[in-house]
């Protein structure tokens, strides 16, 4: 019987380079391949395939708008983990932890285009 795996988001940006370097430098993830116009990055159980849009796309343009949730474990850990390069990004690009209604503790990363990366686990009852 077939068993679906994960579901990985695959994401337009302006420079891959660019957004390997953020996505490893920043957020922790590695390379699992890069080459021109592509990569497969992975962290844990966590993967995003990033692509080279189409030539003239501005994709800082807000109507381009996409976000991907990823579901932790340790939310405040790996918060403290990532301070210190999430406080070198410009202002208005985190938001700090903080309790959704719908009973989630999230914090928000927009990359350099308009992903918005949303890392979030269960508040504990």
């Amino acid at each position: 019987m077939a068993r679906l795996a994960q579901i990985t988001p695959l994401v337009p940006v302006t420079d891959v380079d660019r957004s390997v370097r953020f996505f490893v430098d920043t957020l922790g993830f590695q390379i699992g391949f890069h080459a021109e116009g592509y990569a497969y990055l992975t962290r844990d159980c966590a993967a995003i395939r990033i692509v080279q849009a189409g030539e003239g796309v501005d994709l800082r343009d807000q109507k381009y708008l996409q976000s991907c949730y990823i579901d932790v474990e340790g939310l405040e850990d790996l918060y403290r983990e990532l301070k210190p390069q999430l406080e070198k990004l410009p202002k208005g690009r985190v938001k700090l932890p903080f309790i959704q209604t719908y009973g989630q503790r999230e914090f928000h990363v927009l990359d350099e285009d308009v992903l918005l990366i949303i890392f979030g686990e269960p508040v504990s009852k």
